[in-house]
């Protein structure tokens, strides 16, 4: 039986036609109450006390017809609400996307292709004429054949490959490229140079007795014209610079160069340059000698610098100066010259120079085998040409000019040849075109500064026409920013141009800056790299700026990109604006257009927060999203305000919902701002843009009480009250009714009326029109139920399940959509509390839900009533004979097929309520089935208890049915009462009777009044003394308003004193307020007074002359726990007792239920007993 409530379906039952037609009156609504006063007057009232929305239904005049009212001539006519509320959910997804700060990873969903940007092919460099083209053709062939140097591995070797390279760049015919090549080889060969730096070195020998040296360098060219040099020769004897030398004759003094001197170091630090001619360039060698330059001194002096002798190597180095410089002053010939300490020699062929130089330590040499050397040289070479015999070299065009007009040609070659349509190109050259670049950067000796400002300029022009990559183009920046702070200065003319190539680039990074949105767009995350990129370049730019002297901009760059984002922001808004909404159009017209354009400027907004802003921000200090915010809603509300004043004298129903969809998008911009930290939204033109708008909101909200109720009709007409799926158990209706509910509730949130005193207004009439939507909806489920029964001529049992499941979703989606219509209530309303209107008005709505529920639940379990009575009848007839299990089997396997069924039907909520039902029709049955049977046997009521007990452990279920604390309250207690006396003998029922009355408390303590006794036991005389003092309160049961008051003294159960009579006080006439202080005395024994029940009942009665005594109200005392009983009594010590005051009441059900169970008994004893209660009965019945 337990599974049966954990599957949750229904038995054929229908609904009958008891309700009345009420509910749809709620569609009767005077147009009055649109007004603002009335909506006023309406909120007051809620505030009071909110009536049940059924009965203010049916208190309303109109609401005798039944059906959907007729809307008004202005209204939309109905279309069942479903387009309505298509648009309606259109309005909350684009209010979804606007829940809070928008995060980037929202906004960039695409991939694809950044948009293609301008290009202009005259803003590249000048197109050459023939002849100039001819001169750079012939000037790039003269490099590649009179190139010199070591080619490095990435270059290319072979001549033949780099001249068939250049005849396809320059497009010439092999008849025209050997011409060409003929030329240039008749030319006169260049002459060539080599620059020397020499920097540093390392780790010298010490050859100064203070363990350092004193380095210098001589380095010259050693000619092919040179003594020769034997290779055995060579391996003992190096050529060395050393004065004196008789290995060799003297170098012309023209080849020789000679550093300074670096006192007292052994890692000298020269940064020296040499230029130095070269006669053959296959031949000649560059030479280099490092030596200790010492000084002549006298011995004198010598002795003078022994603090600085270091060590004991120093030390003996100290000694051989002293004798040298004896020797020096006395034996010395005048013609023998000192010469200074060796320290190694390098000897580096030129053909061995890299083309494109070279920058490295060399190892130093020793001269000899016996040569004792150590440390390196770091030397910077580099292989150029001083003359040139070309046609551009004769006409004065720089190797600087040259090198610009090749890199142009080789570039567009290259990126042609590449990707012609791709805007990705990094700049990449084949080797081919690197290595005639490199020769012919080497030999017009460009430094890397001036290559760096070349490419720069080259590339960024060539961009402007033919589009390249920006990381590519920052990467040039950021090279030529490092050899610019490690270079001297540019020459005037070569500064100036690259002036011009920054204006122009930065000209042309504001064009696109202007159009932002369209070749930046926020969606495409490529796009945005490459806006990052040009903004870096452009800061890049800025950098620059101090260390020009002829500035390329007339104002600060950050001014002009503001200005140009500006000029961009409104460019933009009047292209959707004129698209959108010409202002030439009507405002009627212009109306759907201005929606587009609110929204677009959201969209726009919330791009420039997530993407564009941080990026202006963290490179170029530009604050965009704030520049852009203030510029467009400043723009969007002038739009809105003068479109509002022109549309607001022809206000309909049309307009006024385009102007509620306009406003929620201006008011979700005027929230975007104040949602940012540190924004007040109070100083935005949006400010108090709610003021005009008020009167189609209103307007609206009419139409969108009365397209709701369009709705639920539509959805019922259509409903077939079936589950929509296996899964639920509700129909189409409720889920649409549902929906509608939440869209309603959704939409007032995104609303949020800023106005306090409006928005409580407009919440109470939106909670009060949802409210009435709600109980129209159960009113026309009863009626399609009513009609379907009629149609059948059955009972519909799953129909109502159905119904009953409908009516319990509405009932938590309606209050949940109530809850969520909350409205601010200034600074003093609680955070987390619903406004009063609201609270009551939801409170209400639930108790109307609930008694509908109710009452379909008692409609679903009415046809069970008489199948449950023959059930209960069959245990009540079945004789003794069998057993209680096989009396009970048959109203068990009814009930577990019919709660099967409903269990499987009816959602959880809904089975609680039919099996609380069915619980209460069953506990009546048996309550009906004991009042119809007396005088049987006391097997019969405990198989009625046996069955209470299985019915029990039935619809517990456990645990998954209902609660033992639901099945063991109200009419259980009652019926399980019954059957406990009726198995009792008569005597336990009057004792019953007593306990009972002992029990009872009155509901209300000063009705009845109230009396003072006091009471105990004289063990000596075996008696009972009750003292009657006084009593106060009492009912004025006399037509004075007074009473005439007696109390009469018994004891009871009558069993239990059998010879003991009932006595009475004296009557004290017309008072309310009796005082009697009278003594009572009954000869008990004490074990009597200890018996179950035992007590001192006091009646009060009224003393009427002319008919019989009226009651006034009873009390009784236990006799177990008064003083001399339940303690022994000290001696005299009765009039110490304090008295006990007893708060008069009168008999109530739990009492007379053991009357009743005695009026069932035939003996004598409890007949007696019942004939005394009955003749009290009567004077009870003259109490108001």
């Amino acid at each position: 039986r337990g599974a049966a409530f954990a599957a949750l379906p229904p038995p054929q039952l229908g609904l009958g036609t008891a309700v009345g037609a009420a509910v749809t009156a709620f569609c009767h609504r005077s147009p009055a109450m649109s007004t603002l006063q009335e909506i006023k007057s309406s909120v007051l009232r809620q505030v009071q006390v909110c009536p049940s929305f059924r009965r203010r239904a049916e208190q309303e005049p109109e609401s005798t017809n039944v059906g959907l009212q007729e809307p008004a001539a202005e209204t939309w006519k109905p279309t069942d609400g479903v387009e309505f509320f298509a648009q309606m959910r259109l309005i909350l997804k684009k209010g979804e996307c606007r829940q809070g700060l928008p995060c980037p990873e929202v906004l960039l969903r695409s991939s694809s292709p950044a948009p293609a940007e301008p290009v202009d092919p005259n803003r590249g460099l000048k197109a050459l004429t023939k002849e100039e083209e001819e001169m750079l053709y012939e000037e790039a062939l003269y490099t590649v054949l009179y190139r010199a140097g070591t080619m490095g591995p990435d270059q290319v070797d072979d001549q033949e490959a780099l001249l068939g390279y250049l005849q396809q760049v320059f497009g010439t015919s092999p008849e025209e490229h050997a011409m060409a090549i003929e030329r240039v080889k008749v030319a006169k060969a260049p002459t060539y140079a080599l620059k020397v730096s020499v920097m540093r070195a390392k780790n010298l020998l010490a050859k100064d007795p203070n363990g350092f040296s004193d380095p210098y360098c001589m380095l010259g060219i050693l000619p092919a014209s040179g003594a020769p040099r034997e290779p055995s020769v060579q391996k003992e004897h190096r050529f060395s610079f050393r004065k004196g030398s008789k290995r060799s004759g003297p170098l012309p003094a023209k080849c020789i160069q000679v550093t300074e001197v670096k006192s007292s170091t052994l890692n000298p630090v020269w940064k020296e340059h040499f230029l130095f001619e070269i006669e053959d360039v296959s031949t000649d060698q560059l030479h280099l000698d490092i030596w200790d330059h010492d000084d002549d001194v006298s011995l004198v002096e010598a002795c003078r610098k022994l603090n600085e002798v270091i060590g004991l190597k120093g030390m003996s180095r100290y000694f051989k100066q002293i004798v040298k410089s004896a020797r020096a002053n006395g034996t010395a010939g005048p013609t023998e010259d000192h010469t200074d300490d060796f320290l190694g020699c390098l000897n580096i062929p030129i053909q061995e120079v890299p083309v494109a130089g070279v920058d490295r330590w060399f190892k130093l040499e020793p001269r000899s085998s016996a040569s004792r050397v150590q440390g390196d040289c770091n030397l910077v070479l580099k292989l150029i040409t001083t003359q040139r015999d070309t046609a551009m070299s004769q006409r004065g065009r720089s190797g600087f000019l040259s090198y610009l007009l090749l890199l142009s040609r080789l570039l567009r070659f290259e990126h042609r040849a590449e990707e012609p349509n791709s805007s990705s190109w990094h700049g990449e050259l084949s080797s081919c075109a690197a290595t005639i670049l490199c020769l012919h950067g080497a030999q017009n000796n460009l430094s890397p500064l001036q290559l760096a400002v070349l490419h720069w300029e080259v590339s960024s022009r060539h961009h402007q026409s033919c589009t390249l990559d920006y990381g590519y183009l920052l990467g040039l920046l950021e090279d030529m920013q490092v050899h610019w702070e490690e270079a001297a200065s540019l020459p005037q003319e070569q500064e100036e141009s690259l002036a011009d190539s920054f204006s122009a680039f930065s000209e042309f990074g504001l064009q696109l800056l202007r159009q932002l949105r369209d070749y930046f767009p926020a969606t495409n995350s490529r796009a945005v790299c490459r806006l990052e990129l040009l903004l870096k370049c452009l800061s890049k730019l800025q950098l620059f700026q101090p260390s020009f002297e002829i500035c390329p901009f007339e104002t600060e760059l950050n001014m002009d990109i503001a200005a140009a984002l500006k000029r961009g922001n409104r460019e933009w808004y009047d292209r959707i604006l004129n698209t959108k909404s010409p202002r030439e159009q009507p405002g009627s017209q212009r109306l759907p257009g201005l929606i587009e354009l609110a929204d677009a400027v959201y969209n726009d907004l919330q791009s420039c927060f997530s993407i564009y802003a941080s990026l202006f921000h963290s490179i170029l200090k530009v604050d965009f999203f704030t520049l852009t915010f203030r510029q467009l809603e400043r723009l969007v509300a002038e739009e809105a305000w003068v479109l509002t004043e022109e549309l607001s004298p022809k206000m309909t129903l049309e307009i006024a919902s385009g102007i509620f969809e306009l406003y929620l998008t201006l008011a979700d911009i005027q929230r975007f701002w104040g949602s940012i930290p540190g924004r007040d939204s109070r100083s935005l033109a949006l400010a108090g843009i709610h003021t005009p708008f008020l009167p189609a909101v209103k307007l609206w909200l009419q139409v969108l009480r009365n397209q709701t109720k369009w709705r639920l009709q539509g959805a019922v007409d259509v409903d077939t009250l079936e589950p929509t799926d296996t899964a639920t158990k509700h129909s189409s209706s409720a889920a649409t009714a549902s929906l509608c509910f939440s869209h309603i509730q959704e939409l007032w949130v995104r609303l949020a009326w800023p106005d306090l005193a409006q928005a409580q207004v407009l919440g109470t009439q939106l909670s009060q029109d949802m409210c009435e939507a709600v109980l129209f909806y159960t009113e026309l489920l009863r009626k399609k139920v009513d009609t379907q029964h009629k149609a059948a001529g059955e009972t519909v049992s799953e129909p109502l399940c159905v119904v009953l499941n409908n009516v319990e979703l509405v009932r938590k989606a309606a209050g949940q959509a109530l809850k969520g219509l909350v409205w601010p209530e200034g600074p003093m309303g609680q955070e987390g509390v619903l406004p009063r209107p609201l609270l009551s008005c939801t409170q209400v709505l639930d108790e109307d839900l609930q008694r509908e529920a109710h009452t379909v639940t008692a409609h679903l379990t009415s046809k069970m009533v008489g199948d449950i009575r023959k059930y209960v009848q069959h245990i009540s007839l079945s004789p003794d004979s069998i057993q209680n299990e096989e009396a009970v089997a048959p109203l068990m396997k009814y009930l577990d097929e019919k709660l099967a069924l409903l269990s499987a039907s009816l959602a959880k909520e809904n089975l609680n309520r039919v099996l609380e039902a069915l619980w209460e029709l069953l506990l009546q049955a048996i309550l009906q089935a004991l009042g119809t049977n007396h005088d049987v046997s006391a097997d019969f009521y405990g198989r009625f208890h046996f069955t209470l007990q299985a019915l029990v452990s039935f619809f517990h279920a456990e645990g998954q049915g209902l609660t033992l604390e639901s099945l063991r309250d109200g009419s259980y207690k009652r019926l399980e009462e019954e059957l406990r006396l009726h198995r009792c003998s008569a005597r336990e029922c009057i004792e019953q009777f007593y306990l009972d009355k002992l029990k009872q408390r009155p509901l209300e303590q000063k009705r009845f009044g109230r009396l003072s006794v006091r009471c105990h036991y004289e063990v000596a005389e075996q008696r009972l003394v009750v003292e009657v003092l006084h009593a106060a309160d009492l009912l004025p049961l006399d037509a004075n308003g007074l009473s005439d008051p007696f109390v009469i003294v018994e004891l009871g159960p009558p069993h239990h004193f059998p010879l003991i009579r009932s006595q009475r006080t004296q009557v004290k006439a017309r008072t309310l307020h009796p005082v009697y202080d009278e003594l009572f005395h009954f000869s008990v024994p004490a074990e009597a007074c200890r018996r179950r029940g035992a007590c001192v009942l006091f009646t009060v009665m009224d003393h009427d002359w002319l008919s019989t005594n009226d009651f006034a109200g009873e009390a009784a005392l236990s006799l177990g726990g008064i003083s001399g009983i339940a303690r022994p009594q000290v001696g005299g010590a009765s009039r110490a007792l304090q008295p006990v005051t007893l708060h008069l009441c009168r008999p109530r059900a739990q009492v007379r239920s053991a009357l009743r169970m005695l009026e069932g008994r035939s003996n004598k004893e409890a007949q007696e007993f019942v004939k005394k209660l009955k003749e009290l009965e009567k004077c009870m019945e003259a109490d108001p």
